[in-house]
């Protein structure tokens, strides 16, 4: 589920940054750990923690949840976060994106 968009003001559009995915169900299903194993592990309130495994209302997130779960699940941040960036871009802030691409690869 997206949880998080971004949306700033371009030239009397709002244009869109994209999506975080929260991966906390996916990751504790393949790991084999509950939300209540979860929650013993990290001594996080079970309310916090399922509310990122129901991907629901994250607008923002805490660090020392992040922290909490890489370090009870032995993972890392891109395991439980994932960036998605908009089906499309307009065409100005698209050739900036290819100039930080071919910059990136020099």
């Amino acid at each position: 589920m997206d949880t998080t968009r971004s949306l700033f003001k371009h030239e009397m559009e709002i244009v869109e940054y994209g999506n975080v995915k929260v991966k906390l169900a996916e990751l504790l299903q393949e790991k084999g750990i509950t939300r209540n194993r979860l929650r013993t592990l990290t001594d996080l309130k079970y309310g916090i923690i399922d509310r990122y495994y129901k991907a629901q209302d994250v607008v923002y997130v805490d660090l020392g949840f992040l922290a909490k779960v890489c370090f009870v699940l032995n993972c890392q941040i891109s395991d439980l976060l994932e960036y998605q960036p908009p089906e499309q871009l307009p065409d100005d802030l698209q050739d900036l994106s290819s100039d930080i691409q071919q910059e990136e690869k020099a």
